[in-house]
């Protein structure tokens, strides 16, 4: 596998890197995370450089890049903050499922408008009663001449309060049909009459925010449908190895800052006359945290490799799903022990990113649910 970054690719990641460190410095993360607030100025300087349209065709206004490039930039975004990676990956990963699933008048009304910064999106899949059981979600959309008219409740919605943002929404359209059949996708703008989102308190992944979603007697037309009635579980599956894999990949770049940041306190933090690194017991631990980031690094780009040529790659997605969340949580736990009280502290760091990274073993497929489909590759019969 050749690991060198074609001149495209570096030409994309410097200047990224470049406008990164000017938009989202220390000071505007931090004022971000702590207020909760949308960081909708770095959202624009992403659509000023072309980065919303990274990965779709030319004809709608996009670039054309590869999973690869949008693998080297998830690590990129991450490197500033996770939550960075999460808000365009939302926007874009919901384009790209409009993308395969929706018909040509769809796409040429919504994907410019996207890549244009004129809307963003978000998704809306899990429930009270519908988490990893995505199956069992009961918001219902019922068919009322060319219209749906949509009743329910959504939860853990990232970013669904976001301004111009358009809701990736599923749902059922028939209460009958065998698991996981009966789902369907439709577009949802937030500010549609009878939608109405809510704020949730949590732990961490304030800039962004969690909501719930409201939807009480909302009307949408039909053509605001993505794909077959009734075909929502296959909509919702079928960009899920190109998202796990960028995903993961966010992970990696959050991950290596937890590890330069404890390993420059290293360097410095004096105890009983020398640096606290130069003491093996602190060491060892950043080595070991430094390697498993270069191994969840390794496991993401070997998935991106087999994806960009169309090969199978379930296992190899997953595992690099898996292992990359996990390592986040690891470094970021070991970066606060590193940091001591310091870390505990809100003007440093470590703490947002042990807070940001605790979910990341739990959203977008939990550790036990992949142990689980890795066994199953394995030929396991896991339930």
């Amino acid at each position: 596998m050749n690991f060198d970054y074609t001149e495209e690719q570096s030409i994309l990641l410097d200047n990224l890197r470049r406008m990164m460190d000017t938009a989202a410095t220390p000071e505007y993360i931090r004022e971000h995370d702590e207020n909760g607030l949308y960081p909708y100025e770095v959202y624009e300087a992403w659509v000023a450089m072309g980065l919303i349209g990274l990965p779709f065709p030319e004809s709608y206004g996009g670039f054309g890049g590869n999973v690869i490039d949008m693998a080297l930039v998830g690590e990129e975004l991450g490197r500033k903050a996770y939550s960075f990676l999460e808000a365009y990956g939302l926007s874009v990963f919901s384009g790209l499922s409009l993308l395969n699933n929706g018909n040509e008048e769809q796409k040429r009304i919504w994907l410019p408008r996207l890549i244009k910064g004129e809307i963003r999106m978000s998704i809306s899949m899990t429930e009270p009663d519908a988490g990893s059981d995505a199956g069992n979600m009961r918001t219902l959309a019922t068919r009322d001449g060319n219209d749906w008219v949509i009743n329910g409740q959504k939860v853990f919605s990232t970013a669904a309060d976001a301004r111009n943002n358009v809701i990736t929404l599923y749902c059922k359209t028939d209460l009958e049909a065998p698991y996981q059949k009966g789902i369907t996708a439709f577009l949802v703008p937030n500010d549609t009459p009878g939608v109405e989102t809510r704020r949730l308190r949590t732990f961490g992944a304030n800039m962004l925010g969690l909501n719930e979603v409201f939807f009480d007697n909302v009307r949408i037309s039909d053509a605001q449908r993505i794909g077959a009635v009734n075909g929502g579980w296959n909509c919702m599956l079928s960009g899920l190895l190109f998202e796990r894999i960028v995903t993961s990949a966010g992970y990696v770049g959050n991950a290596q800052t937890v590890v330069d940041q404890a390993l420059a306190y290293a360097k410095e933090r004096k105890q009983f006359g020398r640096p606290i690194g130069e003491f093996q017991a602190i060491a060892h631990m950043l080595a070991d945290m430094q390697t498993r980031v270069d191994a969840s690094r390794m496991l993401m780009l070997r998935a991106a490799a087999k994806v960009a040529k169309g090969e199978p790659a379930l296992r190899e997605v997953t595992e690099a799903k898996l292992f990359g969340s996990e390592t986040f949580v690891e470094v970021a736990n070991q970066g606060m022990q590193i940091l001591g009280g310091y870390s505990y502290m809100m003007e440093y760091d470590m703490q947002r990113h042990y807070r940001d990274a605790r979910s990341t073993t739990i959203a977008a497929g939990s550790s036990q649910m992949l142990r689980n489909l890795i066994a199953n590759t394995m030929g396991l019969k896991v339930r």
